[in-house]
């Protein structure tokens, strides 16, 4: 059998999903279900059956999440292997040339197994069963695989997959016949039932050889500027850099309209133990195991009385009180809340663009911010200082930098730190501060094997990211 390599996509915004999912950290890096996040659940997912010769995950992703893809993955135990940033989104059919072209370098005989990084499988095992249905099809026909997803209600969220049989429950693939653009509510109730139709998950499984053939067929004018892209790429501190100016060119296209709807060799593998997308609030009530009233809570929530809800505190110190509430869903941030009716969960994206529309920072950055180094948050912003809570990793450094604006005083609260200012090297350790006088060329390192968090307290006319001049990154930032 040949090599399974799955290859996971892991950009979007997840803006349905706000205020928890934000274009800053996006649903894929949050702990939605359970106590890890969508992507280590779906790398976790991908790692395949002992028995089974599953490579190691090749991964696209952008420039904002190449520090937090590794990062999650290590975390784990995944060791990621190739890491492609795309230097813009351009849908999945170029995400999708780009791996498998990439991937042939390699490995000629190689299968892909193409899967999104945010969504949810509970049962890894039937996973990989239905895997090995559509590698033994691709064996066998040469197909290209798809994973249909039985439907347990109409829904018009999905696309659908007309099958040119009703499926059996062995699972056996079955030839597709037509792709279903997302329904209106009539026709999907029609649609499942006659029992011939399944979700579209957005999961393929192809040999390499097989896709980049029907490439050459259906979709010629994408094959050029993305194998220019993968050729120019240049590594980077382990990523792999897609060029920028051929990838510029490249059409923006999914996957479904630029090959497998034209194709005539795709199976279906239906597949009925469970999945979502996870594309809506109602999604993630559904998942987190509401109780005979349909409630469901995470974090710091009290619920008296409610039915049909979801209610969430993300944060410990903030306790929600939710009390006669019904068909809503609540989702608390320490710098933002949502409150909608559960009817309306669709169409929190409009609720996004709206903030953004009125200038609110908080349409697209969470109050945390995450770095390769770690992550700081902001306690308290006035009009000429600011407080923050940095958290570095064990063996991190910041960059050598300095600023024109501001100054900073450290108080270190946990671990040890080891600080430059100018020409001085200096140890901190908890309950010792240093001061950083404006214009001083600083560094802060972590030498220790625990997280160090200190507390910084910035002074200055102007207190933006922005102001930093950086002599030296060992993150290779511009």
């Amino acid at each position: 059998m040949s090599t399974i390599y799955p290859v996971i996509l892991c950009g979007g915004s997840g803006t349905r999903l706000w205020p928890l999912s934000r274009k800053s950290y996006p649903k894929q890096f949050v702990p939605l279900i359970g106590e890890t996040s969508l992507l280590q659940q779906c790398a976790e997912r991908l790692r395949g059956p002992a028995d089974t010769p599953y490579a190691k995950p090749l991964i696209l992703t952008n420039e904002a999440f190449r520090f937090v893809v590794p990062e999650q993955l290590m975390a784990i135990g995944v060791d990621p292997g190739p890491i492609l940033i795309e230097p813009e989104g351009r849908n999945t059919a170029p995400a999708v040339l780009a791996a498998a072209l990439r991937l042939f370098s390699d490995d000629p005989d190689a299968m892909m197994l193409v899967a999104a990084s945010d969504h949810v499988i509970p049962d890894t095992s039937a996973f990989h069963t239905a895997v090995a249905e559509g590698a033994r099809t691709i064996a066998e026909r040469g197909d290209l695989v798809t994973f249909g997803i039985t439907p347990d209600r109409p829904e018009t969220g999905y696309g659908y997959l007309k099958l040119r049989q009703v499926p059996d429950a062995s699972g056996t693939p079955v030839q597709l016949d037509r792709f279903i653009e997302k329904p209106d509510l009539d026709s999907a109730k029609a649609m499942v039932s006659e029992g011939s139709y399944l979700w579209n998950s957005g999961i393929f499984l192809f040999a390499v050889r097989d896709i980049l053939a029907a490439f050459d067929q259906y979709a010629r004018e994408l094959v050029a500027p993305v194998k220019k892209a993968i050729e120019q790429a240049q590594s980077d501190l382990g990523f792999l850099r897609l060029d920028p100016k051929a990838w510029s060119s490249v059409q923006d296209i999914s996957i479904d309209y630029a090959v497998m709807e034209k194709a005539d060799n795709l199976s279906v593998v239906p597949y009925a133990a469970g999945w979502s997308d996870v594309g809506s609030w109602s999604a993630v009530q559904a998942l987190s195991n509401p109780d005979a009233d349909g409630v469901a809570t995470s974090g710091e929530v009290t619920a008296i009385d409610c039915r049909n809800v979801l209610v969430r505190s993300e944060s410990p110190a903030q306790e929600v009180v939710a009390m006669g509430l019904e068909n809503v869903i609540a989702v608390a941030m320490p710098d933002a809340v949502l409150v909608a009716s559960v009817d309306r969960a669709q169409d929190v994206k409009q609720a996004v663009s709206a903030l953004k529309a009125k200038g609110a920072k908080q349409a697209e950055s969470l109050p945390v911010d995450h770095r390769p180094w770690g992550w700081f948050e902001s306690l308290v912003i006035g009009d000429r200082f600011q407080v923050k809570r940095i958290h570095v990793h064990p063996g991190a450094s910041l960059s050598l930098q300095s600023h024109h604006h501001r100054s900073e005083h450290w108080i270190v609260v946990e671990g040890t730190a080891e600080v430059t200012i100018d020409d001085k090297v200096q140890l901190v350790s908890e309950n010792q501060s240093v001061y950083v006088p404006l214009g001083a060329v600083h560094r802060m390192v972590n030498p220790g094997k625990v997280p160090m968090v200190l507390i910084e307290v910035q002074t200055g006319t102007y207190l933006g990211e922005d102001d930093i001049i950086r002599y030296e990154d060992v993150y290779a930032r511009d």
